[in-house]
Order: C-alpha cells, then sequence, then structure tokens
C-alpha cells in the first residue's frame, strides 16, 4: 500500500507542476536541451526570484535536476515523471474508447431511425 501512495503523491506533484504554463514552457525548453537559469527566465517578464520559485517546484515534483557549475545553475529536463503521468493516463484510454464507441453505435442508430421516419412522412 505504501508504494500505492507514493505513486498517487507523486502524480499529483507531477500534476500540480504541469498546471501552469510557465512551468510547461520551461519543460518544452528543456526538451531541446540543458539551460542556465537565466537563460530560462529570459523569454518570461517576470523576475527572475519568480523563475526560481518555478523551477523549485519542477524540482520538487522530480521534472527538473540542477547542476551547480561555479556560480551557474544548469537545469537538465528529468522525464521520468512524466513517463509515469503518461501510463497513468493511458490506464483510462480503454474506459473512454469504450464509451465513445457506444456513443458511436448510439448516434448511427438513432441517425438511421430519423431517415426512416423523415422517409415514411414524405410519402404521405
Amino acid at each position: 500500500m505504501l508504494s500505492f501512495n507514493r505513486m498517487v503523491d507523486d502524480l499529483d506533484l507531477t500534476f500540480s507542476a504541469l498546471a501552469d504554463p510557465t512551468r510547461r514552457a520551461i519543460l518544452a525548453r528543456l526538451r531541446r536541451g540543458p539551460a542556465t537559469v537565466g537563460e530560462l527566465a529570459e523569454p518570461f517578464a517576470v523576475s527572475l526570484n519568480a523563475v526560481s520559485k518555478h523551477l523549485r517546484v519542477l524540482e520538487r515534483a522530480g521534472l527538473l535536476r540542477r547542476e551547480v557549475r561555479g556560480r551557474e545553475h544548469h537545469c537538465h529536463l528529468a522525464a521520468e515523471p512524466l513517463r509515469d503521468a503518461a501510463v497513468w493516463a493511458a490506464g483510462y484510454r480503454e474506459f473512454w474508447e469504450e464509451r465513445l464507441d457506444a456513443l458511436e453505435s448510439l448516434l448511427r442508430s438513432r441517425g438511421g431511425a430519423r431517415r426512416r421516419r423523415a422517409g415514411k412522412g414524405r410519402r404521405a
């Protein structure tokens, strides 16, 4: 049970970190390769301190690794939590595909019934 609770806690941290568009943009930038904190902050109209707070959220979720070289902090994408979130979401794919297939069947059968009724009304 402990492992399940840890997985849920990790997923909560991951989805919480992904909920913010600034953090998603930072992760998108890191997909291209490592970057310094300054490089990551450059495109945003917020303070360096605000970007640092976003980076701490990403680190806490395990989505970012920071390496200190002298005075520079180099950030790297750590994608493992994204894989775990994708696996969790994929578990619901079959559920939704079954529901959508049932809806499609229902709509097709109702569409055929309407065409038959409409055809009978024209004959009269």
